[in-house]
C-alpha cells in the first residue's frame, strides 16, 4: 500500500519541484539542508535565504523587458521595492544590488532611506515613492530629503490636503503623483478604497491644486489594486478605468509621464500554485500601449511596486512537533514548540495560506492532524492547507522528533507579529539565521537574531534590573511632587 508520505505527494503533485527536493528522508529547499540547519540551530527557527531576493527581482525585470521589446514600447520599466513587507537591513542590501527604486508608507521609511544613502546603497538618481497618508513627520521627513537634493522623491498625494503641506515645508520646486482610489471587488465590505482620491475627482484635483502652482509638477499617477494582480475582469476593468484617467490627465499635464502599478504578483502557497506571470506582464503593456496609440499620447514609463513578490518567497519557520493530544475519535493535535499567532500571524488574522511540508521523516507513514500553537488562545491553530484542506503529516512518535515547514513566508510576519516586541503569552520571537552563497557559490549561515530572551520582555514590561533604580528614583520625584 502508499501510506508513505512520499507517496501522498508524489501521487498529489509534481515532485520534486524547482525549489523542493528530498536529500534520502530529509526536505531541501533551494539546496538547503533543512535538517542540518536545525541540527546546527535548533527550532523553532526562521530564515531568509537571500539570493532568493536578486533572483526574483531579476525574473520580472526579464518579463517587463521582453514585454517592451515585443510592443515596441517606448517607455522604460522600473522596479521598486515596498519596504513595508521587510524592513530589514539585510532584505534592503539584497534588493539594491539589482538597480532599483524604493516605496515608502511611513515618516519611518525615510530614516531608512537615509542611512542607506549614507552608506551608498541608494544614490540621487534612485527614486523614492512615498505612498501612505502624510502626517506632519511624515511630511517633515519627506520635506528634508527633498531638500537635502533627493529630488527624485516622488510623495504620492493620498488626500486633498497633502499638496498644501508638502509645500509649506519643501523649498523650491518639487514632483508628485496621485493616488486613484480604485473601487474594491464586489465581495468587499466597501465600495471605494479609503486610499487616494476617486477616479472623477483626480482631473478637478489637478486644476485646482496643481495645474497653475509653479512649483508642483504632476510626474505620477498610482493605481493599486487591494487584492494584487490578478487576471480576471475586475483589475483588467480597473486597468482601463486608470488609462482613461491617465490619457485625460496627459492631455493637459506635459509633466505628467509616468504610470505606478501597485497591488503586487501573488506569491506561491501551494504545490499546486500556477500562475502565468510573462502574460500577465505582455498584456498589462499591451493594454496600456493600445490606450495611449488610440489617444495619440505618449506612453508612460511604467513603475512596479512589488513587496510580496520581492521578498516573501526567500523566507521560511521551522519548528519541531513536541507533543500530539487526540481530543476526540477524530482529531488529533501535534503542538508545535512555538505560536502561530506570534510568528505567523497572518495565519491567524487572514487565514492565510502558507507551503506546509515535514523537513523529515517523507518515508513515514502519515496521518491526518490539526496544527496548535503554545499560546493560551483558542484561535492559535493551523488546520487546512493544499491537501485537500487537511494536514497530513509523518505519525508522530515521540522517540522519532518531527520537523515541520512554513515556507515562503518572508513578507510582512515579523512586523505584523511585532517583531523584537512583546508577544502574546509572552512566547520568544525565534532565532533567525540569514542563508546566503559565497562567490563559489557554496552556502553559507548567519545568525541575524538570537532567539528572544525573558530579559528582552522584561525591559520593554519595566521589570528590568537595569531599570529598577531609575524607576524608583521616578517615582520618588513623583511621590514628592505631588504631595
Amino acid at each position: 500500500m502508499n501510506t508513505k508520505y512520499i507517496d501522498l505527494i508524489d501521487q498529489t503533485y509534481e515532485f520534486p519541484q524547482k525549489e523542493f527536493k528530498l536529500d534520502e528522508s530529509n526536505l531541501l529547499f533551494h539546496d538547503i539542508d533543512l535538517m542540518e540547519l536545525v541540527r546546527t540551530y535548533g527550532a523553532p527557527l526562521k530564515f531568509t535565504y537571500l539570493p532568493k531576493i536578486s533572483a526574483d527581482i531579476q525574473r520580472a525585470k526579464k518579463w517587463f523587458s521582453d514585454a517592451i521589446e515585443k510592443h515596441n514600447y517606448k517607455g522604460t520599466y522600473n522596479y521598486s521595492y515596498c519596504t513595508k513587507s521587510s524592513h530589514f537591513k539585510h532584505v534592503l542590501n539584497e534588493a539594491l544590488k539589482n538597480n532599483i527604486h524604493i516605496e515608502t508608507s511611513s515618516a519611518f521609511d525615510i530614516d531608512i532611506v537615509e542611512n542607506l544613502k549614507r552608506e551608498g546603497k541608494i544614490t540621487d538618481q534612485t527614486y523614492v515613492l512615498s505612498n501612505g497618508f502624510k502626517r506632519a513627520q511624515y511630511v517633515t521627513n519627506i520635506a528634508r530629503l527633498i531638500n537635502e537634493g533627493h529630488t527624485n522623491c516622488i510623495p504620492i498625494v493620498d488626500n486633498y490636503e497633502e499638496v498644501n503641506l508638502l509645500s509649506e515645508e519643501i523649498e523650491g520646486d518639487f514632483n508628485i503623483g496621485i493616488r486613484i482610489a480604485s473601487e474594491e471587488e464586489p465581495k468587499f465590505e466597501f465600495y471605494t478604497s479609503r486610499l487616494g482620491i476617486g477616479y472623477k475627482n483626480i482631473v478637478p484635483f489637478y486644476e485646482e491644486q496643481v495645474k497653475n502652482n509653479d512649483r508642483v509638477n504632476l510626474k505620477m499617477l498610482h493605481f493599486f489594486i487591494n487584492t494584487g494582480i490578478r487576471d480576471n475582469a475586475y483589475y483588467w476593468n480597473e486597468l482601463l478605468k486608470c488609462m482613461k484617467v491617465y490619457v485625460k490627465l496627459k492631455k493637459i499635464c506635459p509633466t505628467l509621464d509616468s504610470l505606478n502599478i501597485g497591488g503586487g504578483f501573488p506569491i506561491k502557497n501551494s504545490l499546486a500554485f500556477e500562475y502565468d506571470y510573462a502574460y500577465i506582464v505582455d498584456e498589462i503593456v499591451n493594454q496600456i500601449n493600445l490606450a495611449c496609440e488610440e489617444a495619440e499620447v505618449p506612453v508612460p514609463h511604467i513603475f512596479t511596486e512589488f513587496g510580496s513578490f520581492t521578498v516573501g518567497e526567500s523566507g521560511g519557520a521551522i519548528y519541531e512537533v513536541l507533543y500530539q493530544k487526540q481530543q476526540n475519535d477524530r482529531e488529533k493535535w501535534n503542538m508545535i514548540n512555538s505560536s502561530f499567532i506570534t510568528t505567523l500571524p497572518d495565519t491567524w488574522a487572514i487565514n492565510k495560506r502558507f507551503i506546509l511540508l515535514p523537513v523529515n521523516r517523507w518515508h513515514d507513514e502519515y496521518e491526518r492532524v490539526l496544527l496548535g500553537g503554545l499560546t493560551c488562545d483558542s484561535d492559535d491553530y493551523y488546520n487546512s492547507e493544499q491537501h485537500v484542506n487537511a494536514i497530513y503529516l509523518p505519525k508522530y512518535k515521540k522517540e522519532k522528533p518531527l520537523y515541520i515547514g512554513f515556507f515562503n513566508t518572508g513578507a510582512y510576519q515579523e512586523t505584523i507579529g511585532g517583531y523584537g516586541g512583546l508577544q502574546h503569552c509572552l512566547i520568544p520571537s525565534p532565532k533567525h539565521i540569514l542563508v546566503d552563497r559565497d562567490a563559489d557559490g557554496n552556502l553559507t549561515t548567519t545568525v541575524f537574531r538570537e532567539q528572544q530572551r525573558s530579559e528582552d520582555m522584561l525591559d520593554i514590561l519595566g521589570y528590568s534590573t537595569a531599570n529598577s533604580n531609575k524607576e524608583q528614583n521616578e517615582q520618588q520625584l513623583q511621590s514628592t511632587v505631588l504631595n
